[in-house]
């Protein structure tokens, strides 16, 4: 099963930098959930630092924040802490949540043909359905952009 839009997304739970959670932790706040391939890369950094960055406006739109890659909890909590996070990240090295929403793809890397995480943000109403979707995410004005589409809903 995977997501559609303007439908419920099936219940899920999942490990993260604070413990388990699952959807139904989010019920009443409107989730934005990203999915990007790495921990400390230079893309998966930026993207991480623009959403910390504009974290307050997000939280004014009732608006939740969750990354998702395959990375370990321990990578993340680095992570988190390297750039002063403020939002949780959610282990997925099993690629449940990945399989669910769909991101994983055949990419290219060096030459090389490897299938990793499409980076990808998900919009999840108060009420647990997908309102929005961007898939194959470019970094510049991203988040300006998931910012801009939570103030018309």
């Amino acid at each position: 099963m995977m997501v559609t839009l303007n439908q419920p997304v099936p219940a899920w739970t999942a490990d993260s930098t604070n413990g388990q959670i699952s959807l139904s932790d989010f019920q009443g706040k409107r989730l934005v959930l990203y999915f990007y391939p790495k921990d400390n890369t230079p893309g998966c950094t930026t993207e991480a630092q623009d959403f910390r960055d504009f974290i307050n406006a997000f939280e004014k739109e009732n608006a939740v924040i969750v990354g998702v890659s395959r990375d370990s909890i321990k990578s993340h909590t680095n992570f988190i802490t390297k750039q002063s996070l403020p939002f949780i990240l959610i282990a997925d090295p099993e690629e449940k949540l990945c399989e669910l929403f769909g991101v994983m793809k055949m990419k290219n890397m060096y030459g090389k043909q490897v299938r990793g995480i499409e980076r990808s943000t998900f919009l999840i109403n108060e009420h647990g359905v997908l309102v929005h979707e961007w898939r194959g995410v470019k970094v510049p004005n991203h988040v300006q952009t998931v910012l801009d589409t939570l103030k018309t809903l």
